[in-house]
């Protein structure tokens, strides 16, 4: 797909298991069931659908999967892929770890920044992209290196801990425009530093959503999921978001749908919103 000067690919950070009902909060699971069939441990499949997004000065990264280095015990519970998933795939469309110019986090669960670093030869960790800049909110690494006793599990600090000390991390602080045509929307909701990517030519704007509308079943405003710090913050936002992109035409693109890279939405009588210009997962 290309936005103006970007061009933007979807790649894949790893699919995984988890439980049907973590991705849907209080949805009742003969709701969410239609949209995402469980398998016999009520385990549906999740996608981590990061973007690289190239326009000749700038190799832009958005989100990193879960990357490499997870327990044999993480592994089972989820089915995580072997390997370095995004490394690997990433390679796939030319691209080394070296080439990598600018990472942007939309959050710091293990999901969407377990690959922004991988284990060293000491069995310490250092940033897998040796030569870009990592860009996150400064609410959302400072709530991921508190280990307060509320964010326990949410996050891993230790891991994460090296691109500060490497000295390759940019904190941001709220709305801004991170290079010319990509800019940040902080929504809240899911963690409270969360942030959504949008970019914008004259011609087309992309939006990256994250977990705030995590899939194209997200687009009800009642479907959250329960990892979300403040629900009705995300309720109150998505709609926002999705009125934006029904009015003025974005394409949206759904970092956790396991079939659908990027679509449209138009507004619905019905649902408020419903998906259009479905572009599949290839």
């Amino acid at each position: 797909m290309n936005v103006g000067q970007w061009q933007l690919d979807t790649v894949s950070g790893g699919r995984f298991w988890i439980d049907g009902g973590t991705m849907f909060g209080v949805v009742p699971r003969v709701a969410w069931a239609r949209h995402a069939p469980p398998d016999e441990s009520n385990r549906i499949e999740i996608a981590t659908n990061c973007v690289l997004a190239r326009n000749g000065d700038h190799a832009v990264l958005i989100d990193t999967g879960y990357g490499g280095h997870a327990t044999e015990q993480e592994r089972e519970v989820l089915s995580l892929e072997e390997g370095q998933p995004l490394v690997e795939n990433l390679a796939r469309l030319g691209m080394g770890v070296e080439q990598i110019t600018l990472v942007v986090l939309s959050h710091l669960h293990f999901d969407h920044a377990g690959g922004a670093v991988r284990a060293d030869e000491a069995g310490g960790y250092r940033p897998t992209f040796p030569n870009a800049r990592y860009v996150v909110q400064r609410q959302e690494w400072d709530d991921a290196m508190s280990q307060a006793a509320e964010l326990r599990g949410a996050y891993f600090s230790k891991k994460l801990s090296p691109l500060a000390e490497h000295d390759v991390l940019d904190l941001l602080e709220g709305d801004v425009e991170i290079v010319p045509g990509l800019s940040t929307i902080v929504t809240g909701g899911h963690t409270r530093g969360h942030q959504a990517l949008v970019f914008e030519s004259r011609e087309e704007t992309a939006i990256y959503p994250a977990d705030v509308c995590p899939t194209t079943a997200h687009v009800r405003q009642l479907w959250c999921t329960s990892y979300d710090t403040d629900p009705l913050e995300t309720r109150r936002c998505k709609p926002g978001l999705l009125g934006r992109a029904a009015d003025e035409g974005w394409w949206i693109l759904w970092d956790h749908d396991p079939q659908c890279a990027a679509s449209r939405v138009a507004r619905d009588d019905r649902r408020a919103f419903r998906i259009v210009d479905a572009q599949q997962l290839l």
